[in-house]
């Protein structure tokens, strides 16, 4: 069955729950019964037996035939995916005939039963909506924890983090418990809360929390092996995430990660270093895994991932790297050859995964100096090869079969041209070589006393986000307080999808901040015309009866498109587009443009004595920025935020000449290529740079001059270029890299020495969309100074039809993102920029990670249990050759109310308790900095009574760390406007429960600093 049948079929199934919800007349009731009858006598004798199991909820999840037993005979030996696709549409007609004749135990154990194969298929979105309805319908039928766990799946993957980390905290605060399911062993809770604490493990990996993710990972892998008799495919999707993780961690997070006692790297064998850490947990779990060829494909890449970068790392000995090249060039051949090119791939995660699995042998055979004409021959399929999958990401069905075969022929290609050939394997039922056999599993002492401890520490965190949800009215069982359809965390009020009908929130609400987005009509946007992709995303979403949604999408998305629509349409906040405003419940459409490699994280062990931070700076360097509003993934712009010239001396908020809201008109035909135009060079600033509107006179020119001077000259131990003089001898132009700068970047360079490379007179923007191009995927982390580089292969999308003052959005997918069912936005400035610019607008971004990550623990040390995230940004060098021809920043798209806390100078939102935590936190960084730096103009993402979890974008960072100029026009001076008047000098709640202590008030203005 190909994949326009199987949606045909669930789209006929979807409609008999809708009718029964909407109480059409059902057709004879014996004619339903006997079709029910026929359907459930037609299932073949396997399936049947598990159906029965289903409905008597013998288990949480659908195991493997292999998954639970140490020694595996032949009979074990296959996937249950492959005995549903065999059967899929007797299965389907018998989920039909089970809603229209009121059998909902057969529907959901159906349901239960075909779930991860359509979610490995792209169908869950119809599903989950199939059981939400049944759950409406008949709340004392049991909903499989494997299905309330895959919806949070689903919110992690379109973005809606709130929603997940809801769900995930529940079932591990709650021992598992959901609705009327009635667990048949104890054992079964700790295996939910594994899987829990698993995918919770991914949403802060998605963040770029990589310390924390780890640890959240590590307590999943105890769970597993913990249970009775360990669950093997758990284990081996634990150490594949760890293994990511791992590649992406920094050095020092590593470090307090082997630190913790409740880690023990032993069972590992290798931690000598972080990345032979992650090759070896790879290599782990393509073994645990190796009967089903997804999971052999996913780890195997990882595996060559982990040892490709090791292989640049400053730590790898020179006479070994080839032959660490050589081990991550068979990883990516294992991989490859799980699947031939004749065969059907219907799975994303499985198509980017070959994507990104031949691009990276193309690579690691350049680094082993194949010739160079193939290399190139091999990468040019693969750029091809990325284009069909973008449009298979957001096309219809009918298109889909034909995009995969033409994907799966260029993989062929790639490998035909790179000489794959199949290994030795004597089991023909499994997946990788006979060389991989011999590995060997050390003992663990895992118990489920050790696991109930670690989810003990936990608890509290979890506890409290549990007071979030909103009990399911709807269900009459004693145990029915949680089931998939009962949670509600827009910014509107908090409601219960079961029993209330789904409103737009009120317009009246909008915020005194102002909208962040200037709305681009799609009708006159270059690249967006009606029959454009993106045009597509927004007119094709699907309808969905969640996150509080008017029921008619469809007219609302049409409302929310057109030039003459009011700018109070329904959900304003979000986007003021439709295409944010449309629930897409995990629609591969408008995935979470994230997964993204998060930048890494800071959570590195700081004694904080607040007491004392007025007087002990902690942080040596934290750079400054500009006073423009940071454009976010939904701000490219912040309308109402202030420029020195604006203020004039004067702070008065309510002063009526204030200009809080100038905004610059779009400029349709603003993707121009112009690379050769002069420009001054930048500062070592976390602020973005943002260059005067009118002519710069000299003595800008002389205090950018100043600002450049003033970078220091430390050498950073971590740094390739400071330890080697990589960029010695740089080539006649910048923008060309040499084997030199490659071998330095993917090893790691520290930010100045990075801006001193990069520095050139060339401004970039992309001329071309709607194209592959090869890149460099960079990464930033605050806590080491480090960018690292990963090469890479990105299709640069259409523009969503959003931008600001400087910069536009665009959808953005590449190889090495983090998340690989998620997406991402891209930002790219009107006019051309400097390099710089970009890579200033990722380091601001994560130094305030770097600080909310301190403020996260002084939180939870004194019980206050709502935590802030900043999401994370990285960058893209794109690239023809070896020339820069390009740059764009990326973070993961996420979806929900956007709403704007604070400005850059002294405006606030009241109505929301979370900014009570914001000006909290930018009082924490003032102290935390030596009082120095304040961060402000938060914006993002906050949950109905403003607590619970924050997720925010594009801050600022007022600093006196450098000198005042045209890249941090504020300096003091926002300080002053922070302390004085946005913060003010009484401390709020929040500021009194931590402890800080009061302000000291600058020194007053002279007109030096003015």
């Amino acid at each position: 069955m190909d994949s326009q049948e199987a949606g045909l079929l669930l789209r006929e199934c979807l409609q008999a729950a809708e009718q029964q919800q909407n109480r059409e007349p059902p057709g004879p009731a014996e004619e339903h019964a006997r079709a029910y009858r026929s359907c459930r006598d037609g299932v073949c004798g396997e399936l049947s037996s598990l159906l029965r199991d289903a409905e008597q909820m013998q288990w949480p999840f659908v195991p493997e035939r292999w998954q639970y037993k140490q020694s595996v005979e032949a009979s074990d030996k296959t996937n249950l995916s492959d005995v549903i696709k065999k059967h899929l549409p007797q299965l389907l007609a018998l989920l039909k005939a089970s809603i229209e004749s009121r059998e909902p135990l057969c529907a959901l154990a159906v349901i239960f039963l075909v779930d991860r194969f359509l979610y490995w298929t792209d169908e869950s979105s119809r599903l989950l909506k199939i059981t939400k309805l049944l759950h409406k319908l008949h709340p004392e039928a049991p909903v499989a924890p494997q299905l309330v766990i895959r919806q949070a799946r689903v919110y992690l993957n379109s973005g809606k983090l709130q929603k997940a980390e809801y769900i995930l905290s529940s079932l591990i605060n709650n021992s598992g418990t959901t609705g009327c399911w009635a667990y048949q062993r104890h054992s079964d809770r700790a295996l939910v809360q594994a899987v829990s604490v698993q995918v919770r493990g991914m949403i802060l990996q998605k963040l770029g929390l990589w310390l924390e993710a780890a640890e959240l990972i590590w307590a999943s892998l105890v769970g597993y092996y913990a249970l009775p008799k360990p669950d093997k495919k758990g284990i081996g999707t634990s150490l594949g995430l760890l293994a990511n993780i791992l590649v992406s961690m920094n050095d020092e997070d590593y470090k307090a990660f082997k630190a913790n006692p409740d880690i023990d790297l032993s069972l590992l064998g290798e931690s000598s270093h972080r990345l032979l850490s992650a090759a070896q947990a790879a290599k782990m779990a393509v073994v645990y895994s190796q009967y089903t060829s997804l999971y052999v494909l996913t780890n195997a890449v990882s595996q060559g991932t982990s040892l490709l970068a090791y292989s640049f790392s400053i730590h790898c000995p020179s006479p070994l790297r080839r032959s660490y090249l050589l081990q991550a060039r068979e990883a990516f051949e294992i991989g490859l050859l799980t699947k031939s090119a004749a065969e059907t791939v219907t799975s994303i995660q499985e198509l980017h995964t070959f994507l990104k699995a031949a691009y990276s042998l193309s690579i690691t055979c350049k680094w082993l100096d194949m010739d160079p004409a193939i290399v190139n021959q091999a990468r040019q399929a693969c750029k091809e090869a990325l284009g069909h999958f973008y449009s298979y990401c957001n096309t219809k069905n009918h298109d889909k079969d034909a995009l995969c075969s033409d994907i799966m022929h260029l993989i062929g290609k790639v490998k035909h041209l790179l000489q794959v050939e199949p290994f030795a394997n004597s089991d023909e039922k499994s997946f990788i070589p006979d060389s991989y056999r011999d590995i060997k599993e050390t003992p663990v002492d895992f118990n489920l006393e050790r696991f109930s401890k670690m989810m003990q520490k936990f608890k509290k965190f979890h506890a409290t986000l549990c007071e979030m949800e909103r009990p399911c009215k709807s269900a009459e069982a004693e145990h029915a307080k949680f089931c998939i359809t009962a949670m509600g965390t827009t910014v509107g009020t908090l409601n219960s999808e079961c029993n209330t009908d789904a409103k737009p929130p009120d317009a009246s609400q909008s915020l005194s901040l102002g909208s962040s987005w200037h709305k681009v009509p799609l009708s006159n946007s270059p690249g967006l015309s009606s029959g454009s992709a993106a045009a597509a995303r927004i007119q094709s979403l699907p309808t969905t009866d969640d996150d509080s949604m008017p029921s008619n999408v469809g007219v609302a998305a049409k409302s929310a498109t057109s030039p003459n629509a009011s700018p109070h349409s329904w959900n304003l906040h979000m986007l003021q587009a439709a295409l944010e405003t449309v629930d897409t419940e995990g629609e591969k459409v408008v995935e979470s443009l994230s997964d993204s490699y998060g930048s890494n994280s800071s959570w590195e062990k700081l004694s904080a004595d607040l007491n004392s931070l007025r007087s002990k700076p902690k942080l040596a360097k934290v750079g400054s920025k500009s006073s423009e509003s940071s454009e976010g993934l939904f701000h490219l712009d912040t309308l109402d935020s202030e420029t020195p010239e604006s203020l004039n001396a004067s702070s008065n908020y309510g002063n009526p000449n204030m200009n809080r809201n100038a905004v610059v008109s779009p400029k349709p035909n603003s993707f121009q290529a112009n690379q050769c135009m002069s420009a001054e060079t930048s500062t070592d600033s976390s602020f973005e740079m943002v260059e005067p509107e009118r002519n710069e006179n000299q003595s800008g020119k002389t205090l950018q001059k100043e600002e450049k001077n003033a970078l220091k000259e430390d050498k950073n131990a971590l740094c390739h270029n400071c330890l080697n003089g990589s960029f010695a001898h740089l080539p006649e132009s910048r923008c060309i890299l040499t084997e030199l700068d490659y071998n330095a970047l993917l090893s790691g360079v520290c930010h100045q020495c990075l801006l001193k490379r990069l520095d050139s007179d060339a401004k970039f923007q992309l001329e071309k969309h709607e194209m592959a191009y090869s890149a460099l995927h960079l990464k930033f982390s605050k806590t080491t100074g480090l960018w690292t580089a990963r090469e890479t292969c990105v299709y640069i999308g259409e523009k969503m039809g959003l931008q600001g003052k400087q910069r536009a959005a665009l959808w953005v997918q590449f190889l090495h993102q983090e998340e690989r069912l998620s997406s991402y936005v891209g930002k790219d400035y009107l006019e051309p920029k400097q390099i710089e610019f970009h890579l200033k607008d990722v380091e601001r971004q994560m130094t305030a990670q770097y600080y909310v990550t301190e403020f996260n623990k002084s939180l939870y040390e004194r019980d206050e249990m709502a935590q802030i995230f900043f999401i994370p940004s990285e960058a893209l060098l794109i690239l023809e050759g070896k020339q820069i021809v390009g740059c764009v920043t990326v973070e993961p798209y996420m979806l929900g109310d956007f709403v704007k806390l604070t400005n850059n100078t002294v405006k606030k939102e009241r109505r929301f308790k979370a900014t009570e935590y914001g000006l909290a936190f930018g009082h924490f960084t003032f102290l935390f900095s030596g009082g120095q730096e304040v961060v402000v103009d938060l914006q993002g993402w906050v949950t109905g009574n403003g607590k619970g979890l924050t997720y925010l974008t594009d801050p600022q960072i007022h600093s006196t760390k450098t000198p005042k100029g045209p890249s941090n026009p504020f300096a003091e001076r926002g300080l002053r406007y922070f302390l004085e008047e946005q913060h003010g000098p009484q401390c709020n709640g929040i500021c009194s429960v931590l402890q800080l202590p009061p302000v000291t008030r600058p020194s007053p203005l002279t007109p030096h600093s003015l």
